[in-house]
């Protein structure tokens, strides 16, 4: 079985947001695997430019990458799913054994470079969301998407 990753560019988060991270992670169904990796955030009064801070960031993101992964990028320019499409996507990379990274850039997104090296870019959202809330999503549908490809029914269908 495939481990999935969630590496995510991130100060501090509300108590909430934790909480509820660990809750859908914790109620992923038997054979399924995923763990939450934090780089650090480059301080924003740091005076290097936005490109430079991401740079950063991405190096940090490299060296916490599992060997071989496949790369999904959360961009606000990205693919637009459903949770079904999500399912469907995920139960395919997970049978070729590969581990699968989720990348969620800092403030300033993911830089560039690491953007062309990832296998597929979605989005969670249109709107403009808070890191938290935008981990807590990702969470959340990792766990609908497990449950989808272990046959629990699915409300919407």
């Amino acid at each position: 079985m495939s481990r999935i990753s969630i590496i995510a560019v991130s100060g501090k988060l509300p108590r909430w947001a934790v909480q509820a991270c660990e809750e859908y992670l914790r109620r992923l169904p038997r054979g399924w695997a995923a763990e939450l990796v934090e780089v650090k955030a480059e301080t924003r009064s740091s005076g290097r430019s936005a490109v430079s801070m991401m740079a950063r960031e991405a190096k940090r993101i490299d060296e916490r990458l599992p060997a071989g992964a496949r790369l999904v990028a959360l961009d606000e320019r990205g693919s637009d799913l459903t949770t079904v499409q999500l399912g469907g996507r995920i139960s395919h990379w997970r049978a070729d054994g590969a581990p699968i990274a989720f990348l969620i850039g800092g403030a300033d997104g993911l830089h560039a470079e690491l953007k062309s090296r990832c296998d597929f870019r979605m989005r969670i959202s249109s709107f403009t969301l808070p890191h938290a809330l935008a981990r807590v999503i990702l969470t959340e549908q990792l766990y609908r998407a497990a449950c989808l490809a272990t046959g629990h029914p699915y409300h919407r269908e």
